[in-house]
């Protein structure tokens, strides 16, 4: 499920505007606003250091972490976040307010698992990922770290789509409306494919060129 909760100490900040932020960021601060949740927005400040390993350390996007204004402890979940272009720094970021109803929408990594026990793989077939991570609808409180695919028993040729994936509850695919690719088990140039698999492979690049065009 989720990664662990954080807490990170904030200030509320009086003054807003490109000034203002200028300010915090020279006091070794990050301007941030929490809002959401039927609630005005909350410009905050917080330590530069703290923002900086959350950001870099991964799962950020998809952590729930409490920040403590001033005594005021708020659940939140980052919305966005904008890095200085040149020099990686964090610059900003958005936290959206969540309560024990809130519907987020994120991106979860795909991992894949027994690919040793794949056929196709090993004959010299090679994993070809359509989608690295898959948008998601789920409750802010049960983010997946990762949707896992199973590769035992693809073959060259074999496709796998979301309906291969067993989702918790109340998580749903922004995608609805077809039970799009995610990876498929293609032949490598190295290899001799027999006709049908050569046939087979040919239809699934077009449909995945089909997929990528109605994306686009």
């Amino acid at each position: 499920m989720s990664h662990d909760t954080y807490e990170l100490k904030a200030e509320a900040r009086e003054r807003v505007g490109k000034g203002s932020a200028r300010e915090v960021r020279r006091n070794g601060k990050i301007p941030a606003v929490i809002y959401g949740d039927k609630k005005p927005p909350l410009a905050i400040a917080l330590s530069y250091k703290d923002v900086y390993y959350k950001i870099h350390g991964g799962g950020f996007m998809t952590t729930i972490a409490t920040i403590d204004v001033g005594g005021d402890k708020i659940q939140v979940l980052p919305k966005d976040y904008q890095l200085d272009p040149v020099r990686d720094f964090p610059m900003h970021v958005d936290f959206l307010r969540v309560g024990k109803d809130t519907i987020v929408t994120v991106f979860v990594p795909v991992h894949f698992i027994n690919e040793e026990k794949s056929p196709g793989i090993k004959r010299g077939g090679v994993l070809n990922v359509v989608r690295h991570e898959v948008e998601f609808h789920c409750p802010a409180t049960a983010i997946p770290d990762a949707i896992t695919l199973d590769l035992d028993g693809t073959d060259i040729g074999d496709s796998l789509h979301i309906s291969a994936v067993k989702l918790p509850e109340g998580v749903t695919p922004v995608i609805a409306d077809r039970d799009f690719t995610i990876a498929t088990v293609a032949g490598s140039s190295a290899m001799k494919p027999e006709p049908v698999e050569e046939g087979v492979e040919a239809a699934e690049e077009a449909a995945e060129e089909e997929e990528k065009g109605e994306e686009e």
